[in-house]
């Protein structure tokens, strides 16, 4: 079992002809609950900015709109991700077995991804590199 995660949520698009990637925040959490709990934070804060309700007080009248149907729903995606307890089970067991998981939704400009991986399991990809090339 791992027992502690490095969690990121990243946002890319291009800028200048180059994908460029967008750090919105990581964590390192102390346990795979707290890891899945704050992916699906990020993931709900996420869709919440990209998806406001217009008669939140914060916006001036007539400064929200809605997008074109034709449009990806990227809070949608988000949000759907957070509700499914199949997903949060499977990204559960990802995690726990060592395996980095990757989330990831995008609309015409941006990708947004939320990544999480094993602190254990990066330590011990590292201690394989540097046993492997020093037995060259």
């Amino acid at each position: 079992m791992h027992d502690e995660f490095l969690c990121y949520v990243t946002a890319y698009g291009i800028c200048g002809g180059q994908r460029v990637g967008v750090p919105l925040g990581s964590y390192r959490a102390p346990t795979l609950a707290l890891a899945l709990w704050w992916m699906r934070d990020r993931a709900a804060w996420m869709a919440e900015r990209l998806d406001p309700q217009p008669e939140d007080p914060t916006f001036p009248p007539n400064s929200i709109a809605p997008v074109g149907s034709t449009v990806p729903d990227v809070p949608g995606a988000l949000r759907a991700w957070c509700g499914d307890s199949t997903q949060q089970d499977l990204v559960a067991d990802e995690l726990a077995a060592g395996r980095l998981v990757r989330i990831a939704t995008n609309d015409d400009t941006t990708e947004y991804e939320l990544m999480a991986e094993s602190v254990d399991a990066r330590r011990m990809q590292r201690t394989a590199a540097v046993l492997g090339s020093s037995a060259a």
